[in-house]
């Protein structure tokens, strides 16, 4: 199977690869921001494995996600 390079590629999905790449970058830099200011009373787990998993776990999202979603207390 050949691989496709990035001239191959479509304008749009180009645009569509930015635009994702862009988004999860903005989540990792909201989460990350957030998990810094948050005391450690309010997050479940430690600050540290979350702040691994955010920068680390190339996940379309879905770490940021997760950690707005399950890693904060209320």
């Amino acid at each position: 199977m050949a691989r496709r390079q990035w001239s191959d590629l479509s304008q749009r999905n180009r645009n569509l690869i930015i635009a994702g790449a862009a988004a999860e970058g903005a989540l990792k830099v909201v989460a990350l921001a957030d998990l810094k200011r948050r005391p450690a009373s309010q997050i479940r787990g430690s600050k540290w494995l979350w702040t691994v998993i955010i920068v680390l776990v190339n996940s379309a999202g879905g770490a940021p996600i997760a950690y707005f979603l399950v890693g904060r207390r209320r």
